[in-house]
């Protein structure tokens, strides 16, 4: 546990507090850590969550496969990221979605009744982590209304638009990597990918975008 705590420092929910600090909260947020192999389910649909969960090695996908195996990729948490937030309320209900390791990965449960209310050390940095937890969950709706941007539009190429100039603003730059593959990036915008890579080609010829693998440039 204690090799993940510099990861830790750099999270947005530990954000400001120092490391022998972090060491000492572990076991105050009853802090759990597991481990996933590639394609290994961390949450399943239907469970019930107790816990906040981040997220210190690997990557993971929250996804969604429908009755004839048809998948959408609805997010992709990345190493110091957050998940299971949305679940935690006494009245949330169970898991609408599935977090699967795209590669092997590492995750610390922490109970999220520890992180709310204050332990009996009284933790100096314990009301910090609290607001962190709060401006990491607007970070996250913010991703979310960006996501349904992307999905509003009407057609494939409007999709591709969307997405790709909002990772250029992100990147601040023209060129640079989207974090999917072409299945993965047609499950995340839910396209047909055979359909998504012929409007790219035809993007590209229109002098739009170049592109190799994962690997943009817009013109």
């Amino acid at each position: 546990m204690k090799k993940y705590v510099p990861v830790l420092m750099k999270t947005q929910m530990f954000a400001g507090v120092g490391n022998d600090e972090v060491s000492a909260m572990l076991s105050c947020l009853d802090a759990r850590l597991y481990n996933y192999k590639k394609g290994e389910y961390v949450l399943r649909q239907g469970e019930h969550l107790s816990d906040i969960v981040v997220l210190v090695e690997g990557t993971l996908h929250i996804q969604n496969d429908d009755y004839w195996g048809n998948r959408s990729i609805l997010g992709q948490i990345a190493v110091g990221e957050m998940f299971g937030e949305a679940y935690v309320a006494p009245e949330s209900g169970a898991l609408l979605n599935d977090v699967v390791a795209i590669e092997d990965s590492t995750v610390i449960f922490f109970d999220v009744r520890r992180i709310l209310t204050t332990c009996s050390s009284a933790c100096r940095f314990h009301a910090m982590v609290v607001q962190n937890m709060f401006f990491a969950i607007s970070g996250k709706n913010r991703k979310l209304v960006q996501k349904l941007g992307h999905m509003s539009k009407r057609s494939t190429r409007e999709k591709l638009i969307s997405y790709l100039s909002e990772e250029a603003k992100k990147h601040n730059s023209a060129t640079f990597n989207i974090p999917f593959n072409r299945q993965q990036l047609a499950d995340f915008l839910s396209v047909d990918r055979s359909a998504m890579s012929n409007e790219l080609c035809k993007m590209r010829d229109d002098g739009l975008i170049e592109f190799d693998k994962n690997s943009f440039k817009l013109l």
